[in-house]
């Protein structure tokens, strides 16, 4: 197998920033990037119907600022605001953010096909559908990828879709 590089970690830095912005010494490193896990994985699982697509923790002077990127604020502030001061016994400040494209945010389109085929729908037409949408919304280009046991099949096989243009080539695509 060949080496891959993490394409969030190849643009890092040059088209994209960092998803958790704070320094630490060496004793408090551990524990901060341990509790980030923990705020990450509790708010995407305690709010996965609010289409959480990206997730911001910033830390200074003892405050932590979560940033929440979702496609349904409404789902978020309407249950009473955020518990995420519980899960680390701080205070937290916490901004909601409104994605104005869901249809066009990759994050979002996948959590909608896995959604679509936990309900049990065609494999087929829950990835052309998200590329239809996709494409209204505005993106250049969408590639779809669909691994596993498609269609209840005794083999596992993958299947892709693209549409438009996807250049792999340059970072800032």
């Amino acid at each position: 197998m060949g080496q891959k590089v993490n394409p969030n970690g190849f643009r890092v830095g040059v088209i994209r920033d960092w998803n958790t912005r704070w320094y630490a010494s060496k004793k408090e490193f551990s524990d901060f990037l341990i509790e980030d896990k923990k705020i990450r994985e509790h708010l995407k699982k305690a709010h996965y119907a609010a289409g959480v697509s990206k997730i911001d923790i910033e830390r200074a002077a003892g405050k932590v600022t979560v940033s929440i990127h979702t496609a349904r604020p409404g789902v978020l502030i309407g249950k009473g605001g955020v518990g995420v001061d519980a899960l680390i016994g701080k205070p937290v400040n916490v901004n909601i953010m409104e994605v104005k494209n869901p249809d066009a945010n990759a994050q979002l389109v996948a959590e909608s096909i896995a959604a679509q085929l936990e309900k049990r729908i065609s494999f087929r037409r829950a990835m052309k559908q998200a590329m239809g949408r996709a494409m209204k919304a505005g993106a250049k280009g969408i590639k779809l990828m669909c691994s596993g046991r498609l269609g209840g099949a005794e083999i596992a096989r993958t299947e892709g879709y693209h549409e438009g243009s996807i250049p792999l080539q340059t970072m800032r695509a």
